[in-house]
């Protein structure tokens, strides 16, 4: 069965050239272009205004935004090779430090924040991982090398365990962050790898780029577990909605595509341009789930190996009350528990 999603709302002319990249926090959405200049748009009312604009963040423009779980902290990075961390602050966004490690245009290119914002991890174009400790000076903490390719993608997970990294010659990495070593070397995709990103829980990483495949893999173990097939165009883009329900995929075709990972299939396309979507991205639940049922899966991804007893827990607290489940995730997981809405922008 398929499901249906329709457009809310557009902003039209949001910037003045090709929209790259997109970050989300529980009110806002932030976005990035070739142009200078920062935007952010508040997502609690209807016609999603501009509340902040950071003139001049990234002379250049910027080509990738990074958001923090806790929706306190961002980063940018810019095609100059400048890179900046951004903190709210009574309500609005302030720079609060640089990455400076001799960096040149395009040696930093995707960017991922941990979950507190405290550690910064970015690919190079010789694919190098590095990590930054953005409350220790942003000083340079951790370094992983790979087999020297472009890192495209990068992602580290909610618990902060791992880093995952994807590159142009279709390698896929995981790093353990405890050991500092390499975790996983992944099969199957021999075409560059564009977009990474692991579930709430952590249990699987789907990745996807030119070969129009969108690949799941197996955490603990390194195996790839299902291949995600429809897309006819370069994937950019994947995002996981908060329950690990359900992935966001953008291509360049101008398809985003909306993915069950408990059937395995495409289950809603949106063709709302035919220009490339960089970015696309789940806005997190503001208000009142609508039709949305907690599983016993939704429980496993969120829980891990504890998902049996928490799947108990939240049966004796809940019942068949669907936001009171979504409540108990929350305390008892520590993840956040939240339904999706739907967002995906373009140009």
């Amino acid at each position: 069965m398929s499901k249906q999603y329709l457009t809310t709302h557009t902003i039209d002319d949001a910037h003045i050239t090709d929209i790259f990249s997109l970050a989300v926090t529980s009110h806002q959405v932030i976005s990035a272009s070739g142009s200078s200049n920062i935007k952010i748009f508040s997502t609690t009312e209807p016609d999603f205004p501009l509340v902040q604009t950071l003139e001049a963040a990234h002379k250049l423009g910027c080509h990738h935004l990074a958001s923090s779980q806790d929706g306190r902290h961002f980063a940018s990075a810019g095609f100059a090779g400048d890179v900046k961390i951004w903190r709210c602050e009574d309500g609005k966004w302030l720079e609060k430090g640089e990455i400076v490690d001799g960096n040149k245009a395009g040696e930093i290119w995707a960017i991922a924040l941990s979950e507190d914002g405290q550690y910064l991890a970015a690919t190079s174009v010789d694919g190098r991982i590095n990590v930054w400790d953005n409350l220790g000076g942003h000083s340079k903490i951790r370094q992983y090398e790979t087999k020297g390719s472009f890192g495209m993608a990068i992602d580290l997970s909610i618990d902060g365990r791992y880093t995952t990294s994807g590159h142009e010659n279709g390698g896929v990495y995981i790093f353990n962050n405890d050991t500092g070593r390499l975790q996983h070397s992944l099969p199957g995709l021999v075409k560059p790898v564009r977009a990474v990103a692991f579930s709430p829980g952590g249990k699987l990483l789907a990745a996807a780029g030119d070969a129009r495949v969108i690949a799941l893999y197996d955490v603990a173990s390194g195996e790839q577990v299902a291949n995600l097939t429809g897309h006819g165009a370069w994937i950019f883009s994947l995002d996981w909605s908060d329950t690990g329900e359900y992935l966001l995929s953008g291509a360049f075709d101008g398809k985003a595509k909306v993915w069950s990972i408990d059937r395995r299939e495409c289950v809603a396309t949106h063709t709302e341009t035919d220009k490339t979507l960089w970015s696309v991205k789940w806005l997190p639940k503001t208000g009142r789930s609508e039709g949305t049922e907690s599983t016993p899966a939704d429980i496993a991804l969120l829980c891990g190996a504890h998902s049996s007893k928490v799947q108990g827990q939240i049966k004796q607290l809940c019942g068949d009350n669907t936001d009171a489940a979504m409540q108990a995730y929350k305390e008892v997981c520590g993840s956040a528990g939240q339904t999706v809405c739907k967002l995906s922008m373009g140009m």
